[in-house]
């Protein structure tokens, strides 16, 4: 099973860019996208790659945020959010549960310039922990998405000068170590252990053709699949969005 995660930046924008050739060259089982930035209605028109199942979660407040699944093997259960009120206005989980384990697409919130928003975003990880959590005490639990946080030094280009920035403040990498040890594998540092792999850039002073770059997006898994993870990887050389795809394949 090969499954990849992107947050596009922006659905309606991504297709534009050529994303459903992008998605027949990925021939993925499973595909996992992030800040959709759309309902479901402005989305049904296109023509989405035969023997995929769509499944779509928007934030009530139009053209933010949002989740996407699509699915060649029809899940058996979907659902959406943490269940938490204040956590699911957002669009930011979806959950869709497989034979063999559940899946859990997530877009994390930003702590924001200035860290103005880290009292929610801890919050947030808390009840996004306790969440998959429980959700791994009936199956293996497989989440991916942004996760808006470099774990370690070597997750971004120049961690001195982002001590303090969101997505690289010591709460939130202290609340991304505590999901770890909550249980789940990162995936992509069992198989590279070295530096200069990233995942976001940003848009000024040519990033990303530098590689001054993050690597916030994650493909986390629950200790019972690890002998069925064949591969983890990022895929830098697929444009149209700020971040690129990451992904896994799974013996699945």
């Amino acid at each position: 099973m090969k499954l990849i995660s992107w947050n596009v930046n922006g659905m309606r924008a991504v297709l534009g860019k050529g994303l459903l050739d992008i998605i027949d060259d990925m021939d993925a089982d499973i595909l996992c996208f992030q800040e959709t930035k759309a309902q479901p209605e402005q989305l049904v028109d296109f023509d989405w790659p035969e023997g995929y199942e769509v499944f779509w979660h928007s934030a009530v407040k139009k053209g933010y945020s949002g989740t996407g699944v699509l699915s060649r093997q029809k899940p058996l259960k979907v659902w959406n959010g943490l269940d938490i009120p204040e956590h699911d206005q957002e669009g930011r989980v979806q959950n869709l549960e497989f034979d063999s384990f559940i899946l859990v697409n997530v877009y994390t919130p930003n702590a924001q310039h200035g860290l103005a928003r880290l009292d929610y975003r801890l919050a947030w990880d808390e009840a996004f922990r306790h969440h998959v959590c429980k959700l791994q005490q009936q199956k293996p639990v497989l989440f991916c998405g942004d996760l808006n946080v470099a774990h370690q030094e070597i997750d971004l280009a120049r961690p001195k000068d982002n001590a303090k920035n969101p997505g690289f403040s010591p709460e939130e990498r202290a609340s991304f170590t505590q999901l770890v040890d909550a249980g789940f594998i990162d995936t992509f540092r069992e198989f590279e252990q070295g530096g200069g792999h990233y995942s976001w850039w940003s848009y000024r002073a040519g990033a990303r053709a530098r590689n001054v770059g993050w690597r916030i997006d994650y493909c986390c898994i629950s200790p019972e699949l690890r002998p069925k993870l064949e591969k983890a990887f990022i895929m830098p050389d697929v444009m149209g969005s700020d971040h690129c795809p990451v992904g896994v394949q799974l013996g699945l």
